[in-house]
């Protein structure tokens, strides 16, 4: 199967792997690199938790080893080794930003506006003068 779109790289899987914690007795757990996958699947589309495709197994199952690692730093450790690994081979830049019409900055909510030909003066906004 070929690997989608913000899945895990083999090179990541191999310095993630031996981080993860290893619980060898009861029942066999869900393959932890899909788990993986399925809960950064969920992070980047910002869905329910229920939500989580099929193909990365239940969604319980992600939802349970995201918050018992979280408790457990777990977190902490994968995202430090990664940062390491690239060792500034690797940017990211926040591209977020907030748009305003322009018709809407600087404006109160329900606010007048005076017509375009009257000059921006506190009389044309219909300002009282301090007594």
């Amino acid at each position: 199967m070929p690997r989608r779109r913000y899945e895990l790289t083999d090179f990541e899987w191999s310095i993630i792997e031996p981080l993860l914690p290893n619980k060898p007795r009861g029942v066999p757990r869900v393959d932890d690199r899909k788990v993986l996958n399925g809960i950064f699947w969920r992070l980047r589309a910002g869905t329910p938790w229920a939500e989580i495709p099929e193909r990365y197994g239940p969604p319980t199952t992600c939802y349970n080893r995201f918050v018992r690692w979280r408790k457990l730093e777990v977190w902490d450790r994968l995202f430090d080794a990664i940062t390491a690994a690239y060792d500034g081979d690797l940017q990211m830049i926040d591209s977020s930003s907030i748009c305003v019409h322009q018709h809407g900055a600087n404006a109160k909510k329900g606010g007048r506006m005076p017509p375009r030909d009257v000059p921006l003066t506190p009389d044309a906004w219909g300002a009282q003068r301090a007594a």
